[in-house]
């Protein structure tokens, strides 16, 4: 009998130590990567005034569609075109969809100040013509009958802030 408890005893232990382990506890999900520290805004430089910088539209232009006054602005570093600018910008629109220049082309040329990079300064030329031209499009005028290139710095005269103010313009010019 003593054998019999005995293996009774061994095979209980053994049925009891057989089975599987329990899994392991679940580690916590990782912890999301923290997040990136804020970008500051790039200093400004001194004397740079982010409104100036112009369109300029040739004198055969503004004669025909009556413009006067025909500034718009850039900021330095920017393509952006001011609200406030696009009524010339309508008044342009108008002048080539319906008006006295009804069937004409334009051409705009966009310049940079020539204290960026030469490559660099040319794409933000053409930056600045094609958001001209998509401001003109926007008041009706067909985008197809718009060309945009592109000076950079090229012909870039300024040596102060006033100066690099009129480097910083789109030239709208009738097409050929």
């Amino acid at each position: 009998m003593r054998k019999l408890t005995l293996t009774l005893c061994s095979l209980s232990l053994l049925v009891a130590c057989g089975s599987d382990p329990p899994p392991p506890a679940k580690a916590p999900p990782p912890a999301p990567p923290p997040a990136p520290p804020p970008v500051a805004a790039a200093p400004e430089k001194p004397g740079d005034i982010p409104t100036r910088s112009s369109i300029s539209i040739s004198e055969d232009i503004k004669k025909a569609c009556g413009i006067t006054d025909s500034e718009a602005h850039f900021a330095y570093d920017s393509a952006n075109v001011r609200p406030q600018d696009r009524a010339v910008l309508t008044k342009l629109a108008t002048c080539f969809m319906t008006g006295p220049l009804k069937g004409r082309t334009m051409r705009l040329v966009g310049h940079a100040d020539p204290r960026g990079d030469e490559e660099y300064n040319m794409v933000l030329g053409g930056r600045r013509g094609d958001n001209v031209k998509a401001a003109i499009a926007e008041a009706g005028m067909d985008s197809a009958r718009m060309a945009t290139t592109s000076r950079g710095e090229m012909d870039a005269t300024g040596t102060d802030e006033a100066g690099w103010e009129r480097d910083r313009r789109v030239d709208v010019m009738l097409g050929n």
